[in-house]
């Protein structure tokens, strides 16, 4: 946990932002995996932990804005508990580490919810995810599922929004920790990945330094020779002469902020001519675009300027034609970009996607675009200060986009076709970082992982 003192003052800094009645925060609780005790692994809930620090599940907390109070709902363990899991701290113990005024037992929860309805108080809370705490509310508020998943405080999600979205010292202290985990899984990739190699033993060991640096992963990892798949999680190929491998994957600190990298390296040890052209333009889209980054600017067209330098390094290929200006605002390209630049990252590596990508990453009033690719961008408002996001741009030739659109002779005017279905076995290439928007400019988090050719061809040869 952080000090007492980091959790006081979001909270009260969150009660201030609200203007009257209960704050709600129901924590995860375990999930079976194919019977009730065998479980997956735990993971809290961002914005509890966030607010709390309490790292266990089947607990709730509330923020009373009008009587100034932070109770936490929780049941200590019994001897049962104790003879599997060994003796444990008592929720008072951990209540005072958070800072929370007072600790009731879980059952106390429906009643203090139940005044409060009675006495029309507002009783705010985020939308919920999870089925447990879906019907949980349901009980609670004796609505619908639909009204509870639709009913939920616009006020406390924007509120949490404006302050998780700001990180600070110690939080990119520890996002840095999970990028230093995160380095070691890649290089070591790169440095065991070799031809007769099956896809799942660089990623389980690579999965496995993550576990025995932290608790794990920060999303299943992505490691594939059918990089043209975004998010391919299948690892059952092999590995061959000629093939290339994303390796889209990230680590998670002892606090449980994450970190999301991805790096693109020939199986072979040396990129094809082919590959090198490639992957050079989709390198200097990213490090130009990186360059880009500053408070006041907006990511959507970081975005646009990083789909044109695309475009234009496929025309210089002779794969895309025209005007590439007009070509990226039409959409052609999303045939070879057809994701969007970055995301914001934090306590989840799609930071606080279940409070709504639309309050997130788009400012009030910004719409997100309905053309395909650009619709995908998951980050298009003006950055500030404090803000941690990913830049990762990709080219991808993939089949099934590329028969469906070649037979509808979409763009035909902006890509070459015969020319491109020379590359429809090639697969994708990312190339992502994560970075600190600060007061001036920008910081890319976290020691260098090897990008450019040189350096991945001279540690695939090592």
């Amino acid at each position: 946990m952080f000090d007492i003192k980091i959790y006081k003052a979001r909270r009260t800094e969150l009660k201030k932002r609200i203007s009257s009645g209960l704050i709600l925060f129901l924590a995860n609780h375990e999930s079976p995996m194919n019977y009730k005790d065998n479980q997956y692994r735990f993971r809290q809930d961002s914005s509890f932990l966030y607010y709390t620090g309490i790292d266990e599940p089947n607990i709730a907390a509330i923020l009373d804005i009008d009587e100034n109070k932070d109770i936490l709902f929780a049941d200590d363990p019994q001897v049962d508990d104790i003879i599997w899991m060994g003796q444990l701290e008592s929720f008072n113990e951990k209540a005072m580490k958070s800072g929370m005024t007072e600790v009731l037992p879980f059952a106390k929860l429906s009643e203090v919810l139940s005044r409060a309805k009675r006495t029309q108080r507002n009783i705010h809370y985020i939308k919920p995810y999870r089925a447990e705490h879906i019907f949980m509310l349901m009980d609670f508020f004796g609505k619908k599922r639909e009204e509870v998943e639709t009913q939920f405080s616009l006020e406390l999600t924007k509120a949490i929004v404006v302050q998780r979205n700001k990180k600070s010292d110690q939080e990119i202290e520890e996002i840095e920790k999970a990028h230093d985990i995160t380095r070691q899984m890649h290089i070591t990739a790169m440095q065991m990945a070799k031809p007769g190699m099956r896809e799942s033993e660089i990623a389980g060991t690579i999965e496995g330094i993550a576990l025995s640096n932290g608790p794990g992963v920060s999303f299943p990892a992505i490691v594939s020779v059918r990089g043209e798949i975004l998010h391919n999680h299948s690892h059952g190929n092999y590995l061959k002469e000629g093939d290339l491998l994303v390796n889209d994957s990230g680590a998670e600190s002892c606090m449980h902020y994450a970190a999301d990298i991805t790096r693109t390296f020939p199986v072979s040890g040396t990129y094809t001519t082919k590959q090198r052209e490639i992957y050079e333009i989709v390198l200097q889209a990213q490090i130009t675009a990186i360059e880009q980054l500053k408070p006041g600017i907006l990511y959507k067209d970081i975005h646009l300027n990083a789909a044109k330098a695309i475009a234009e390094g496929l025309k210089a290929l002779g794969l895309m034609k025209g005007d590439m200006e007009e070509a990226v605002q039409a959409g052609a390209h999303a045939l070879f970009l057809p994701h969007g630049l970055g995301h914001m990252m934090g306590l989840d590596v799609h930071d606080m996607e279940n409070l709504g990508e639309e309050f997130v990453g788009y400012a009030e009033g910004q719409k997100r675009s309905e053309q395909f690719g650009l619709a995908y961008l998951r980050l298009a408002r003006k950055l500030e200060s404090g803000f941690v996001l990913t830049v990762e741009p990709g080219i991808y030739f993939i089949p099934e986009l590329y028969n469906q659109w070649a037979l509808a002779k979409r763009f035909d005017s902006f890509i070459n076709y015969e020319k491109v279905k020379d590359y429809l076995n090639f697969g994708g290439i990312r190339i992502e970082d994560d970075v600190l928007i600060t007061s001036n400019g920008h910081r890319v988090l976290g020691k260098p992982i090897p990008k450019t050719i040189r350096d991945i061809e001279e540690i695939r040869k090592k």
